[in-house]
């Protein structure tokens, strides 16, 4: 592990936005809570004065690109990323070089991660092998192996087959997992650069439908009904996929939702400017799915923010925007957007970003000892976050290894300040421990 084991006592800090209290941490655990606490013989004090305590964050759609594609991120360096943006957990998509189809796979990337130490590593097994969406992967053995694998997704690649799809809803119920559905109907956004509308149109560029992401939301939450299983839906963009996965739930489908800290903030309108960093698979949408989105986090409709996190080579965006890759890093910015779209609006209060960033995407991955409360007996996975710290966003002094942020020269809210994994510090006073 590379960072300092011991009692830990934070004096001073506020959970959930609260009445300050101090929170010991012994052997893993929050061992105590209260005001005036005495530190322990050897214990390590962090004065968290003014500093919100929340849980630690739980990412379920994080691109680690190891094996395969180290020179844009390995799980060493994407967990310290998500380390420096307070995760204590994040899931590892499966599209990687090799897929991430097998249980040895998924148990390489998952022992990585231990090796690392910075937070838990949950892989995401591939649906379908290769990601060719053609046959089933090995989804129990993965469920069976070390890396116990509950959340299965194609990211990336829609599983556009309607009868595959609705053999891995099957298939996943024996063992409780979740299908994660990247929504994109192919034929409907062959050779798509952007978000169709007023702004592809003027442009020039060919357009992503919005109905491309819906119908196939529909079409899930309608399969995921029929076979009674669980079904997540990854990075919502669209107004119209809001109001179907309300639908859905009004009709006791049982289907979550994520949305991503860039499509809650950005809007397409950013493309008029041909820079590739804005470019990302489902494209930036219009204000009116920018608020919708919103809204949708902010009544549950969508369960959880999950940052998509996907980092690229600097050659890779640095280019024209035809070839541009699509993708965006988001673990270290994530909880300031969160606080600027969703708190400094009204729209969420610091124990709602709580369960939408660590309680509920933790509960749909099926992740024991995150996201759970502040208390006694609890692990002392926790975050410490400024909400007064206004950082200047520069993707180059960033713990990942790629510096394709979308947020880049934006001056964010507030910084995290310590991450805690099971009592111990990850990040403290805002560097990597």
């Amino acid at each position: 592990m590379p960072h300092t084991k011991g009692p830990h006592l934070v004096r001073g800090a506020r959970p959930l936005g609260g009445d300050p209290v101090d929170l010991l941490f012994v052997d893993g655990l929050i061992a105590e809570t209260g005001s005036g606490l005495q530190a322990p013989e050897g214990a390590q004090i962090v004065d968290a004065t003014g500093l919100i305590a929340l849980p630690g964050l739980v990412d379920l759609h994080t691109h680690l690109r190891e094996p395969g594609r180290e020179d844009a991120e390995t799980v060493a360096s994407g967990s310290r990323s998500a380390a420096m943006g307070g995760y204590t957990s994040v899931h590892a998509m499966a599209n990687t070089d090799p897929v991430a189809d097998t249980a040895g796979v998924v148990e390489q990337v998952w022992r990585l991660g231990r090796e690392a130490g910075y937070c838990d590593v949950r892989p995401v097994g591939a649906v379908t092998v290769g990601l060719a969406g053609e046959q089933l992967s090995e989804i129990g053995a993965m469920a069976d192996s070390a890396a116990q694998v509950r959340v299965f997704s194609d990211d990336g690649i829609c599983v556009w087959d309607a009868l595959l799809m609705r053999r891995a809803l099957e298939y996943v119920k024996a063992f409780d997992g979740v299908i994660a559905q990247h929504a994109q109907e192919p034929r409907l956004t062959e050779g798509a650069q952007m978000n169709e509308g007023c702004v592809s149109d003027r442009l020039g560029l060919p357009g992503w439908p919005a109905v491309a992401e819906e119908a196939i939301i529909a079409r899930d939450c309608l399969l995921a009904q029929h076979v009674g299983s669980r079904l997540h839906v990854c990075h919502v963009s669209t107004k119209g996929s809001v109001d179907i996965i309300r639908w859905a739930k009004e009709r006791g489908c049982d289907v979550t939702a994520e949305v991503t800290p860039h499509h809650l903030l950005l809007t397409d309108d950013l493309v008029e400017s041909y820079d590739p960093i804005y470019k990302v698979n489902p494209p930036l949408r219009t204000a009116e799915d920018v608020q919708a989105l919103r809204e949708g986090l902010a009544d549950g409709t969508i369960d959880i923010v999950a940052t998509d996190h996907a980092p690229h080579p600097v050659e890779a965006k640095e280019t024209e925007w035809s070839t541009a890759a699509m993708g965006m890093v988001g673990l270290e910015t994530a909880l300031p957007v969160v606080q600027r779209t969703m708190v400094d609006t009204g729209l969420l209060t610091w124990a709602q970003v709580a369960d939408r960033m660590s309680a509920a995407p933790a509960r749909i991955g099926r992740v024991s000892g995150h996201g759970r409360g502040l208390a006694v007996g609890e692990p002392a996975n926790v975050v410490l976050y400024d909400p007064e710290a206004p950082v200047d966003v520069d993707g180059a002094a960033m713990a990942t290894k790629s510096s394709n942020t979308p947020f880049r020269g934006m001056t964010l809210p507030g910084r995290v300040r310590a991450t805690f994994l099971r009592g111990a510090p990850t990040v403290l006073e805002g560097k990597i421990n």
